[in-house]
């Protein structure tokens, strides 16, 4: 590689480190791994420096690169399950709520068009702009801003719809009272 992309690389990862890191937070829980990750990513993609054409593409490449460098690491796991007589006490960790608010991120993105997920992953998770989440779709800063704000608003709707129907359960199984403002609430 010459003197030139080697200096070329090591700016862009001064500049993008950050975001790339965030990717790799992403695709693996352990905050050390995803360092681990993010590493062994950049010194694969240092190899090929030279051959990424389009400079502007290489968030792209590094990202493709870690969730392939990811799915070799899950494939090389070692499982060191030990079968045991009696089940271990379940503890519940910190963090807990989080990872039950990921999870139902998560399913509930599931609803969005391939498109709109796309948009919001890029805008939020990402937190790219508006300009380089349309570069990197392929579309305008128009189309991004619009198919966003349809996209919060189906996932409002989602959460909304989700947390009437968790209510509605609660209630089945209960029973309605009135408050001291006579307002209906459930009761156990």
């Amino acid at each position: 590689m010459a003197h030139g992309e080697v200096l070329e690389f090591e700016e862009y990862v001064r500049t993008r480190q950050e975001a790339l890191l965030r990717s790799a937070r992403r695709l693996v829980p352990d905050p050390i791994d995803a360092q681990d990750l993010l590493q062994t990513a950049l010194v694969r993609t240092y190899g090929r420096w030279d051959g990424i054409a389009d400079k502007s593409l290489a968030d792209a490449y590094l990202r493709r690169v870690m969730i392939n460098t990811r799915t070799e690491w899950w494939r090389a796991r070692k499982l060191e399950e030990v079968p045991t007589e009696q089940l271990p006490d379940a503890s519940v960790e910190d963090g807990s709520e989080q990872r039950a608010d990921r999870a139902l991120l998560m399913d509930i993105l599931k609803v969005l068009a391939p498109k709109q997920r796309s948009v919001v992953v890029l805008r939020h998770w990402e937190q790219m702009s508006t300009e380089e989440t349309a570069a990197a779709l392929g579309m305008s800063a128009g189309t991004v801003k619009s198919t966003l704000h349809r996209a919060l608003a189906r996932l409002r709707q989602e959460l909304e719809s989700r947390d009437l129907d968790a209510r509605a359960l609660e209630c089945a199984e209960g029973r309605r009272e009135r408050d001291e403002r006579g307002q209906e609430r459930c009761a156990a």
